[in-house]
């Protein structure tokens, strides 16, 4: 079965459980609840192309994986810490939140214009951050609206931003087995929170029994 959104993804279920794979590019990323299925899975794609293994699944796209007995923890600690020093920040004081309780962005228009590319390569780094780093997602919305005009107080922002990341660069998603199929969904929303135009600012995350699986924020 190809996947709906993903059409790279590839799921097949068989009596006692699943094998999917994931293609990107030339690599291909597999498992499965059945060692025999993955075993069988590798023999057939041998056969047909030219193909070799490197083993459990550690590292993939910036993302670390380490699957342990009791489940698999994903995180992007070393792009973290490439991101942090790329900014210039890695001796900088860190930060213990991305972003202030009272901070109320605006789109500042008497401030001072900053540098469009590296505002928006610094929002498009740390965006790739938010696929491990719920945490962050809302912060780097708020900042990501100011892409067009931004100035220095959006810049100040970000760079707090990156200083939190300097110090939780250890973060990342834990997905426990000791879970079930069970789906429950969270929303919320700030009511009139953008002191520009006071439309509201959204919010959820997806749980399939323990396990964090999706989660957005947005204007």
């Amino acid at each position: 079965m190809r996947g709906g959104v993903d059409k790279t993804l590839f799921i097949k279920k068989f009596n006692s459980g699943i094998i999917s794979a994931q293609i990107y590019l030339v690599d291909i990323v597999f498992g499965s609840t059945s060692q025999a299925k993955v075993d069988e899975f590798v023999n057939q794609m041998k056969k047909e192309f030219e193909m070799s293994m490197v083993g459990e699944l550690n590292y993939f796209l910036g993302f670390q994986i380490k699957q342990v007995d009791n489940g698999i923890f994903i995180s992007q600690g070393k792009y973290a810490q490439n991101l942090v020093k790329n900014f210039g920040l890695s001796q900088s004081q860190h930060m213990r939140n991305p972003m202030g309780t009272n901070d109320k962005l605006t789109k500042d228009e008497c401030g001072m214009s900053v540098d469009l590319s590296l505002y928006r390569s610094m929002i498009g780094s740390i965006l790739y951050l938010t696929a491990s780093g719920p945490d962050i997602c809302y912060s780097v919305g708020v900042c990501a609206r100011y892409q067009a005009n931004p100035k220095e107080s959006h810049v100040t922002v970000v760079k707090r931003i990156i200083r939190y990341v300097s110090e939780t660069v250890d973060y990342g998603i834990w997905y426990s087995n000791d879970t079930n199929g069970r789906l429950a969904g969270f929303s919320g929303a700030d009511w009139a929170g953008s002191t520009d135009d006071r439309k509201s600012i959204t919010g959820g995350c997806f749980y399939l029994g323990n396990n964090l699986v999706s989660w957005y924020s947005k204007k």
